[in-house]
C-alpha cells in the first residue's frame, strides 16, 4: 500500500507564476519623462505668451505644475529647454518629411511631394516664432550664439544629406550646396509666416504657400505647378 503524500495539492491558483514588481528605476524613468514633457509643453506656451526673454522660470515651473527644483531637476535653464523643444521639432519635421516620401516610389514623385511638404511648412506658428526670437537673442549672446550655429548646422547636414538622396537619381545639381539650399528654405519660410502674421490681408495663407512653391520651383528649376 502506497504511502498517502502530506502534502496538499496545489491549486491552479497557487501555480500561477506572479509577475515580478516593476523594477525602482524603469518607474523613475517613466515620472521623469512625464515632468521633462509637461515643462516642455508648458514652455511653448509661456515663450509663445511672453517671448523667450521675458519668459520666467517659475511661469514655465507653474504652468507644468511644478516648481522651479523639478525644472533644474531636467534642464540647465531657458536656453537649454529651447534646444530641446527645437530638437524635438526638427525630429517631427524629419519624421513627418520621410514618411511623405516613402509614399512615393519614382524620384520625380518624390520631388513633388517635397515641394508640397516645404509650401506646407508653416504651419507651427508658435515654434517658428519662438525660433526668430531665440535667433536675434543669440546674435547679442556670443554663447548662446554659437551654440544656435553648431545646433543649426547640424540640423541643416540632416536635412542635406535626406535632400542629396532624393536627388542622386535624378542626377541634378543645385545652383547652391544642399547645405545652403535647406538654408534658404527655411528662412525664406520664415520670413514669409512673419509677414503674414504682421498683416495677414496683405500677404494671405494661400500667397505664402504658393509663393513658397515659386520659390521652390526657382530653386529645383521645376515649372511651377
Amino acid at each position: 500500500m502506497k504511502a498517502l503524500s502530506m502534502r496538499a495539492p496545489q491549486s491552479k491558483k497557487a501555480r500561477t507564476r506572479v509577475p515580478a514588481p516593476a523594477r525602482p528605476g524603469s518607474r523613475q524613468a517613466e515620472r521623469t519623462e512625464v515632468t521633462r514633457r509637461k515643462l516642455l509643453d508648458a514652455a511653448k506656451l509661456v515663450f509663445a505668451k511672453d517671448g523667450f526673454e521675458a519668459a520666467r522660470l517659475e511661469d514655465i515651473s507653474a504652468g507644468a505644475g511644478y516648481t522651479r527644483g523639478a525644472f533644474y531637476a531636467n534642464f540647465k535653464g531657458k536656453e537649454d529647454i529651447f534646444f530641446a523643444l527645437l530638437e524635438e521639432w526638427v525630429r517631427e519635421r524629419i519624421d513627418s518629411l520621410t514618411a511623405a516620401l516613402n509614399q512615393h516610389k519614382t524620384p520625380l514623385a518624390k520631388l513633388a511631394a517635397l515641394r508640397k511638404h516645404y509650401a506646407e511648412v508653416a504651419r507651427d506658428r508658435r515654434l517658428v516664432l519662438i525660433s526668430l526670437e531665440f535667433k536675434l537673442f543669440a546674435l547679442r549672446h556670443p554663447e548662446a550664439h554659437a551654440r544656435l550655429q553648431n545646433r543649426h548646422r547640424r540640423i541643416r547636414a540632416s536635412f542635406a544629406k535626406l535632400l542629396s538622396d532624393l536627388l542622386r537619381p535624378l542626377k541634378q545639381t543645385l545652383p547652391i550646396g544642399n547645405t545652403s539650399v535647406c538654408a534658404c528654405l527655411g528662412n525664406v519660410a520664415e520670413g514669409l509666416l512673419l509677414e503674414h502674421l504682421v498683416d495677414p490681408k496683405t500677404l494671405s495663407d494661400s500667397d505664402v504657400r504658393h509663393v513658397l512653391g515659386l520659390f521652390f520651383d526657382s530653386i529645383f528649376r521645376l515649372d511651377a505647378a
